[in-house]
This record gives structure tokens, sequence and C-alpha cells, in this order.
């Protein structure tokens, strides 16, 4: 799947980013690549989406590159640290299939099925090998 020089910057600063991103701190990013307004960077947000190579957290009003291979009717859960930031990428076909039945039992036609859950990693409670042993593998 090809993409335009404009979808490239900006998949590429979203995987250097350390965090997620939005349209106006990619544009901030991005203005060496000859970046000089938003439209730049949300049609090419909006192309990454409609390939599944980035998706955008509604609550952080941010986007994240895709880590895992999503697929069109899958159903990425998002588990985000309010403390850390840290964020990870989950997929469950068992959760697919069940939200996809409760949609299609309302004749429902979805545009994306995003499920962002707020919280606390592991890390950050105390909870985590890491977070007492740093050379521990994760």
């Amino acid at each position: 799947m090809p993409l335009t020089d404009n979808q490239r910057h900006v998949l590429d600063a979203l995987r250097n980013a350390e965090a997620p991103l939005g349209a106006y701190a990619l544009l901030e990013r991005l203005r060496e690549d000859g970046f000089s307004a938003p439209t730049q960077v949300y049609r090419a947000l909006e192309g990454l989406k409609r390939k599944g190579l980035v998706h955008r957290l509604e609550t952080l009003n941010a986007y994240v590159p895709c880590s895992l291979e999503c697929g069109e009717q899958a159903i990425t859960a998002f588990v985000i640290c309010d403390d850390c930031g840290c964020i990870d990428e989950l997929i469950d076909k068992a959760l697919s299939q069940s939200l996809g039945l409760l949609v299609k039992r309302r004749d429902f036609s979805p545009d994306s099925m995003t499920i962002e859950i707020h919280g606390t990693c592991a890390r950050c409670a105390g909870l985590d090998d890491n977070a007492t042993n740093p050379s521990s593998p994760r």
C-alpha cells in the first residue's frame, strides 16, 4: 500500500514520538519537511487511518501508530496510564465478535470501533517487577 510523501512523514513522526501526538504537535515537528498548514497533517492522518496505520485516541485528541495488524473489522482497545502516559494497544477476537454482534443486532454500521481504558499501569502501581528491578525483561 503506497503512501504519499506527507503520509510517510507523518507516520515516521508518530513512530519516533515518545507519546501520542495531536495534529498541531505533528505540524510543529514537520515544518522542516515542508508542512505549513494543519490541513496537510489532517489529510495525511485521514489517509493513514483509512489504511489502518494510525489510530486516533479520542480522549487524548491525539494519534498513535498502529502497533498491531488490526484489520478492518477488529476492535482495538487501548489501555492508557493516566500517571505516566504509557499506552498499550490490544486486540481480542472474542471482544471483536461480541461487539460486532451487538451492533449488528441494532442494524448499526460503525465507522470505527475503538475502546479506551484509562487507569494506572502495573509499573506506576508498583506491581511491575521492572519498577523495583530495572534489569527484568518486560
